[in-house]
């Protein structure tokens, strides 16, 4: 009883110095190399980014991953609560859940029939034993239970959706490039029956381009509209409209689909080449159905994705005689967690006169754009090898905080996603 007390005491202790180590930035990331397709939605909607509304009975968050070996672990979950540029806050468990904030992860199945062995973990939360019970950002993160070492770290949030939020997607006001941007205006009014006041100094209002973190904007207070507050005609609220994603389809390894041009065994290893990608700068826009980003664990002839789909390695190319001196090329999308680091960067092959990039990834559908990330930005751009396009149809999700002088934390008070052209 005394061992497992201290033992339950140290992963507390853990999870504190953890969420304090990562203090200045929460990211969505695996921090061990066999961590493979991570998923955090809210149940029912897997291609949404997690959403919970406080107080809502039966919504819930659903945690999927696989770790590459033979043999289940004991893995824990811990919850934090951040601040809304995702750093750790100063709210204590009690304070934002009723309940544990840490728990066992006891679900789990082996992968079945496929040359990767694996093991497929599924979390649900809130479980039955606490809610939530603040709004706000917060950080999901998986720890090993022997060593106390952090595996993934996921971010969700909790809205109280008490503010109303108009939105509108258009041409930029400023009359520039009409037809490569969009604009974003948004103006707030609190919603009936909340009790709540609206004042500039209280309101932060965020603005995020289908699943990218690279061009989130901060919205610039313009003036009051009436009775609400408007966030509009800044430079601030203009986006590169970008292009419709690039996606491949590898749900089938028996006859390559779309976009996949060559599937082959390699020392027991399946490599899946994708259609070399072109650059389509100067191209016109040409409308697809495509998931902005997206990804879905799919296979074609088996009825459990989950955990009879196997792992591909994909290969990626563009065909370029010489390198770019201006900066790098990112492949950006949900298959890279919309990261613009080392783990996404394409590498230049002199033989092949490509960039080229290699992604272990489950089998299914991949949504995807090509970045440039100039030197010294942390910023990635569309406009060299996507090209920008004013009817392309992506998805904006508008955050508000709200914070008073006597809160302790950011409230999440509305959340609304639209997309252009509506």
């Amino acid at each position: 009883m005394y061992i497992c007390s201290m033992k339950r005491i140290a992963i507390l202790l853990f999870t504190a110095l953890y969420f304090n180590a990562v203090a200045q930035h929460v990211s969505d990331s695996a921090w061990d190399g066999r961590v493979r397709t991570a998923q955090l939605y809210r149940e029912g909607e897997p291609l949404e980014a997690p959403l919970l509304t406080l107080g809502r009975e039966g919504e819930l968050l659903v945690l999927e991953f696989d770790l590459l070996e033979t043999e289940a672990r004991s893995l824990r979950w811990h919850v934090g609560h951040c601040d809304a540029d995702w750093r750790r806050d100063d709210l204590g468990p009690q304070e934002f859940m009723s309940g544990w904030n840490e728990g066992p992860i006891d679900s789990y199945d082996f992968s079945f029939t496929t040359l990767t062995d694996y093991v497929h973990y599924r979390l649900t939360l809130p479980d039955a034993m606490g809610s939530f019970t603040a709004s706000g950002n917060y950080a999901l993160a998986v720890t090993d239970d022997a060593t106390g070492d952090t595996l993934l770290t996921r971010r969700f949030c909790v809205s109280e959706q008490a503010v109303r939020i108009d939105a509108t997607v258009g041409r930029p006001y400023d009359g520039v490039a009409l037809r490569e941007r969009q604009e974003v205006d948004v103006a707030l009014s609190v919603r009936d029956g909340a009790y709540m006041i609206l004042r500039p100094e209280y309101e932060r209002v965020l603005v995020q381009q289908n699943g990218r973190q690279d061009n989130r904007r901060w919205l610039e207070f313009s003036g009051y509209d009436g009775g609400s507050l408007a966030y509009r005609f800044r430079r601030c609220n203009i986006f590169d409209a970008g292009n419709t994603f690039r996606f491949f389809d590898m749900s089938n390894l028996r006859t390559p689909m779309y976009n996949i041009v060559q599937v082959e065994d390699l020392g027991g290893e399946i490599t899946a080449f994708v259609r070399p990608c072109e650059d389509r700068s100067r191209g016109h826009y040409i409308a697809e159905t495509v998931l902005p980003g997206g990804m879905k664990v799919n296979i074609w002839d088996r009825n459990r994705p989950q955990t009879e789909a196997d792992y591909v390695w994909v290969m990626l190319s563009l065909p370029m005689e010489q390198p770019m001196l201006e900066g790098e090329v990112h492949v950006c999308g949900a298959l890279t967690d919309w990261r613009l680091d080392e783990s996404t960067r394409m590498d230049y092959n002199p033989r092949q006169r490509a960039y080229v990039k290699r992604l272990l990834l489950k089998q299914g559908y991949y949504a995807y754009q090509l970045l440039t990330k100039p030197m010294r930005s942390s910023e990635g751009e569309t406009g060299r090898l996507e090209g920008n396009h004013h009817e392309t149809p992506n998805r904006y999700t508008v955050y508000v905080y709200h914070r008073e002088p006597s809160d302790r934390s950011d409230r999440l008070v509305a959340v609304r996603r639209l997309a252009s052209g509506e």
